[in-house]
Parts: C-alpha cells; structure tokens; sequence
C-alpha cells in the first residue's frame, strides 16, 4: 500500500508513529530514548487510541474544538502524561478541512464553544504556559472570559502565538508544517529523512516548549546547536545526548514533525524505503 493508497486516519496514525521511531531525534522520545515518565509505548499507545477522535475529523462532523478534547481524554487513560497534545491542535483541523486551506477555513468558523472545549481539553493535560497568562487553563473565570468575549478557536491561537508555535501556526496558515512536508519530498524516502527535516525546522526558530520550560535563551541555543548540526560542526548524536543530559525537549518542532509528516504522506511521500 502506498500512501496515497492511505485514509487520512491512516496517515496521521502513520505520522505518529513515525515521528516518534525516528532516531535520533535530538532531545525527545524515538526508538532508543525514553524519559523517565513517559516511554515510546505511551507515544505508541497514544497513535492507537487516536483513532475514534481522528476519525470524527477525518468526516468532517461535529466541532473542532470538542474533537481535539476528545482525542485528548482518549489518549490520557496512560500514565505516560501528555503526548500529543500540540500534533492534535495541527492534525484535527488538517484533517477536518482535507488540507491547509480547508483547515484555515474550518478554524474561521469554529465559535466559543471550541474554544471553550479546547481549554477543557488543555486542562487534562500537563501542557506548560505563561504563569501570567489572563487565560489561565486552571481557572475557571478563563471560560467565562472566553463566553463574554465570543473568543473562537482562531482567537485563542492569536492570544497564545507570541509564545507558542504551534498556535502560531493555526494563524497563519501552517507554514512550517508546510515547510516540512515540502523538506521530507525534497530530501527523499525514508526515515532518516524525518530526522534531516526535523533538525532543519529546528534550526530555523526557536523551539517554544523549550523556551516555556528553561528560557528564551536556552530556545536560542538549541536553535544555534541544530544549526551547526546542519554545518557539519556538531554530529547529530552529541547534539542527542547533549539535548537529553540537559533535559531539553523541543516538544513544540515534534508536534510540527508530525504535522508535516502527515502532509507528505497525503502527496505521496514513501517512508517504506
């Protein structure tokens, strides 16, 4: 089967998978890394009780927002915590809306009630934000805000962009999803070729669930770190271990790996090679 031959659920099963058995993957879970609470089973695990959720918004029914609450509750029955919250914000609505501008549109039409699910599904889940954010997902006034103000999922995403790269690319139209998937053809088949993308968009911004947990200036020098991978100053491995040693995740660029990945696979990219 080629992957056009996939369902869309298929593929975004597929793209779980494969980014998180991609090795290596400087810094996060793949195949021959796992952290001390969460292990490539629970990444694993969470592919498999996606599917209900992936395939409400593979047919398009229902709302966004209580799609991603329900992949959300699905995947939480491990003890792993959260594994892909951030790939489900991108996923959904790609798959929703059959495409990025079929996804841009689904999002412009998504109400309050998204929005307010969204946060439902934030809070099942140990994903960090700023201490000072007015929205804060563990209080409930935040859902009372969000009615008073008609916020919609679009408007939640703008309100987190300047910090958050994966609402960032809610807004303005998933480029470096985009920017991935087209990496991923250029390179070629294979798994190696998602490890190669992956260290290429990390290089190219800093990695926000990094900035969020160590510093804006930690972000900066992993984004430097990648680059001088792609130089050929720094092997890939070092950068691995140096990632791991220092508990530095770049959670956020995963999420878009992803994302990417499920792009690829729906234009005919071959990762069986």
């Amino acid at each position: 089967m080629t992957s056009l031959q996939m369902t869309s659920v298929e593929r975004a099963q597929m793209a779980m998978m494969l980014e998180v058995c991609a090795y290596p993957k400087p810094g996060n879970v793949d195949r021959c890394h796992d952290y001390p609470e969460t292990r490539l089973e629970h990444f694993l695990a969470s592919t498999i009780l996606a599917r209900p959720a992936l395939e409400e918004a593979a047919r398009g029914e229902g709302r966004i927002g209580e799609i991603i609450k329900h992949a959300v509750r699905d995947t939480n029955i491990h003890d792993g915590g959260n594994t892909h919250f951030g790939a489900f914000l991108l996923l959904i609505p790609l798959m929703y809306g059959k495409g990025i501008d079929g996804a841009m549109k689904a999002l412009a039409k998504t109400e309050s009630s998204d929005a307010v699910a969204f946060y439902k599904a934030f809070a099942m889940t140990s994903v960090r934000m700023k201490a000072t954010d007015e929205l804060d997902v563990n209080d409930p006034h935040a859902l009372t805000l969000i009615r008073e103000r008609d916020m919609n999922l679009v408007d939640i995403m703008q309100h987190s962009a300047a910090n958050d790269m994966v609402a960032r690319e809610l807004v303005t139209g998933f480029p470096l999803c985009r920017r991935g998937a087209d990496l991923l053809k250029q390179i070629g088949p294979g798994r190696q070729a998602i490890v190669e993308m992956f260290i290429t968009l990390l290089a190219t911004e800093p990695d926000t669930f990094i900035a969020k947990k160590h510093g804006l200036a930690v972000a900066q020098e992993t984004m430097m770190q990648a680059r001088n991978v792609l130089d050929g100053k720094l092997t890939v491995q070092d950068f691995d271990a140096d990632l791991i040693q220092r508990d530095i995740n770049p959670g956020s660029i995963a999420d878009i790996t992803i994302a990417a990945i499920y792009l690829a696979l729906g234009e005919g990219w071959s990762w069986d090679s």
